[in-house]
């Protein structure tokens, strides 16, 4: 009996993407997969957005996976280079390279590259992260061009702090920064994540970088990507191994977190952390049985949660478990674990099994 499955739908994806496509137009978009495609898988994502323009990872070794799969597109490694060796395979590969501090920007000017690599600086216009200061900006664009190791256009990246929070005034400053500093340069010029082109359309410039609204879920921690027009990628879900009546009064699970105030029903489900449920999941966390709605029991465990499932339950083995989904969404469980949907989708283990389906949403 397959238990822990991720159904990863790819017209749901393509969906998002053509939403983002439509908020700027003549934008390009950059996809970003990074992190295995935040746990969806990456080269099936890559594979699944033949249109896109490129695609961003953080290291090199995400973007040697993708070109070793046969992807075509530029890939833009996000945190740069780390050594000449990278480099070198950067300009070989036609990987589009950042460069945000000294050591990457001596390591351009020093290495013997085989062909010019296409390069970005990094801004730092307030995230204070990684980036340049606004000021070198200029001398960094001089330094790259006298390398002779650039592409002779050069890009300009930054990266926004609080674009999801729609009354603060960080992102028009952000901006504002960004504007002034690339503003005597021709170079393509990026600076819109999800939120930048959701909310902000004054930042969407030449190439956008979506990254988890292409998942159908909202960069908003007061919101869901279903409310905002997006499509849930992921259902995560199981099976029920186990039903048994259980009495009132009496506990379940590790450390006797939660003990029953009324008879009622137990559900033993096969999942847990080791599948990278999280384990903080309290009594109370809601998932979907046969499609109604009941609750986490006790504490999740390695291989196993526990529901009550109400005392007049007439689940069986073997009935579906949703854990998040399109019903059920992703960002709602998370507030309840108290975290972001970020880190739910992208720390499931490899003993979840990934099952690709095309469910015709990209029609809806």
């Amino acid at each position: 009996m397959l238990t822990a499955e991720a159904v990863i739908d790819l017209d749901a994806l393509q969906y998002n993407y053509q939403l983002m496509r439509t908020k700027s137009p003549t934008s390009k978009v950059v996809a970003v997969i990074k992190a295995n495609a935040y746990g969806h898988g990456a080269v099936e994502f890559a594979k699944a957005l033949p249109t896109a323009d490129a695609f961003a990872v953080s290291r090199i070794g995400e973007a040697i996976e993708l070109r070793t799969a046969g992807i075509p597109q530029p890939i833009l490694l996000l945190e740069g280079c780390f050594s000449p060796d990278e480099l070198q395979s950067a300009a070989t590969l036609g990987f589009h390279t950042i460069i945000h501090n000294l050591r990457q920007l001596e390591e351009l000017e020093q290495t013997d590259l085989s062909q010019p690599v296409q390069t970005w600086i990094k801004v730092d216009t307030g995230m204070h992260r990684l980036g340049i200061l606004p000021e070198q900006v200029a001398d960094y664009h001089q330094r790259i061009k006298d390398s002779g190791n650039a592409k002779e256009e050069i890009g300009f990246a930054s990266h926004f702090n609080c674009a999801d929070e729609l009354d603060s005034d960080a992102t028009e400053q952000q901006i504002a920064v960004f504007e002034q500093a690339t503003k005597p340069f021709s170079g393509p010029k990026s600076l819109s994540n999800s939120a930048g082109v959701l909310y902000w359309p004054a930042a969407h410039y030449d190439w956008m970088r979506p990254g988890i609204s292409l998942y159908g879920i909202t960069p908003r921690v007061d919101s869901t990507g279903k409310a905002e027009g997006l499509h849930p990628v992921m259902t995560l879900q199981s099976k029920l191994i186990s039903v048994r009546k259980h009495k009132k009064g009496d506990p379940v699970g590790y450390g006797k977190k939660w003990v029953a105030s009324q008879d009622t029903c137990i559900g033993v489900v096969a999942m847990g952390y080791g599948d990278g449920y999280p384990r903080t999941a309290e009594s109370g966390t809601p998932v979907l049985v046969n499609g109604r709605r009941a609750a986490i029991a006790g504490n999740v465990s390695m291989d196993m949660i526990t529901i009550d499932l109400g005392p007049d339950a007439t689940d069986q083995v073997g009935d579906p478990v949703i854990f998040w989904g399109e019903e059920l969404p992703v960002e709602e469980v998370a507030l309840h674990v108290g975290t972001i949907a970020y880190e739910l989708v992208i720390k499931l283990t490899a003993r979840v099994k990934k099952t690709y389906i095309h469910s015709g949403s990209s029609q809806r």
